[in-house]
């Protein structure tokens, strides 16, 4: 019988891969050798000792230049990503010891039109805690992303996370009200037809509720001015360049103040809505918790 010889691989030093990475990233012993903090001849050691551990060479010398041999290109990704792979798990181990730091993704139009004007009062309830708002169009890898929790879209249904339903929305017609005042009028919906429609990109909701309406969807195909973001569209709608189709939640501040007017009292419910949705096994976090408490108050608020 033929016998197996089985190697264990041990890791190369730690410090021979941060002195790689950095003196492959700037292709100088010595610029790595001032970031790192140590000296050239260090940096030398580290690498020779690194490449007699691999039973390779990472380095070429060329006329003054120093560049990466095949292996070490291909071998560079790795370690950088390893690198950065330790940074984020340091930090996620710092920051749920510490539990001072809360970030929470969102979609840009969610945050500027709801969130961002209500987040004071959680500050002045939490100061201990120090939130993070970022927006992201695409759904939030929780293994991959240094994020605490989202605010998503939809009916709920996302694998391998805790979806707490926070509000729905209705569909109905904003516009300035000097746009009421204008020489054409807005008493039924038939007159939409003489009047430009603002639209956001990628959504159906001038369909949906001209269809609710009793009304041809063709209205929708006439002029309008198209925006990619819905903060934008109900922004032009405030400054009179047309008539948005609002959504509840981003529109109902503005209604409020009085920078815009609803001038039609039919609106259609929408059966998707707004879940805070946070990774299995880390939903009872006590920054989590308090922001948790805090949101679904200030959704129950309408006013």
């Amino acid at each position: 019988m033929d016998s197996i010889v089985r190697t264990s691989s041990r890791l190369p030093s730690l410090n021979g891969l941060r002195a790689f990475e950095a003196a492959a990233r700037h292709l100088s012993f010595t610029r790595a050798a001032s970031e790192l903090n140590v000296t050239q001849t260090a940096i030398s050691h580290q690498i020779k000792r690194l490449e007699d551990e691999l039973g390779l060479r990472l380095f070429v010398r060329q006329n003054r230049s120093l560049a990466l041999t095949p292996q070490a290109r291909e071998y560079l990704p790795l370690v950088r990503a390893a690198f950065d792979d330790l940074r984020l798990a340091t930090e996620r181990l710092v920051r749920r010891d510490g539990g001072k730091v809360l970030t929470v993704s969102t979609i840009a139009s969610h945050a500027a039109k709801w969130l961002l004007p209500r987040l004071s009062a959680f500050q002045e309830a939490h100061p201990e805690i120090d939130v993070r708002i970022t927006t992201s169009s695409s759904l939030v890898d929780f293994a991959k992303e240094d994020v605490d929790a989202a605010i998503r879209y939809g009916r709920g249904h996302w694998p391998g996370v805790r979806a707490e339903w926070l509000m729905g929305d209705e569909l109905f017609p904003v516009c300035s009200p000097a746009l009421l005042k204008g020489g054409r009028p807005l008493r039924s919906p038939e007159d939409l037809a003489q009047h430009t429609l603002l639209h956001s990109s990628y959504d159906d909701d001038w369909r949906l509720w001209l269809t609710a309406a009793g009304l041809p969807v063709s209205i929708s195909k006439h002029r309008g001015v198209s925006f990619d973001l819905i903060f934008m569209t109900v922004q032009a709608a405030i400054d009179g360049l047309g008539v948005a189709i609002g959504r509840t939640s981003y529109v109902q501040d503005d209604i409020s103040k009085g920078r815009l007017v609803v001038p039609f009292q039919i609106a259609l419910p929408v059966d998707a809505g707004y879940y805070l949705v946070s990774p299995e096994g880390r939903t009872d976090a006590p920054k989590l918790r308090a922001f948790r408490a805090w949101l679904k108050a200030a959704a129950q608020n309408k006013s």
